[in-house]
């Protein structure tokens, strides 16, 4: 299956879009610049991994998406705080992420099962 037909991908890459709308206006370069490359980062990983040649490297870039998630959780919620972003955006989109999150943690799980049934002495840690 190629990553444009995952419904993870497609959903991590319409928050990563909407991250960029909200923030906008937002004057703060830094914290601009950090919270469009989380965003960025998630459907980018789940891409490469989908584009990797074996399992345990598709399995790592998940991780990375997922990794990245928890970063822009973080920086919604003290975007929201600081009143850089719109407070009832931010917390739909930290709704979404956790969302997307769960999801990763699934299909990492679910690849980590097929990666010991295909090779029962190795194990991801």
């Amino acid at each position: 299956m190629r990553f444009e037909q995952l419904e993870v991908w497609k959903r991590a890459s319409r928050l990563s879009c909407d991250i960029y709308k909200l923030t906008e206006s937002v004057s703060n370069w830094g914290f601009k610049d950090q919270i469009t490359r989380s965003g960025l980062s998630v459907p980018s990983n789940i891409a490469e991994g989908e584009e990797r040649e074996t399992l345990k490297e598709n399995i790592r870039f998940l991780y990375y998406a997922k990794g990245s998630l928890g970063e822009l959780v973080t920086q919604l919620y003290i975007g929201a705080e600081i009143e850089y972003i719109d407070k009832k955006m931010a917390m739909s989109m930290v709704k979404e992420a956790k969302e997307l999150a769960k999801i990763l943690g699934t299909l990492i799980r679910q690849k980590q099962t097929k990666l010991k049934e295909d090779r029962p002495e190795y194990t991801i840690e």
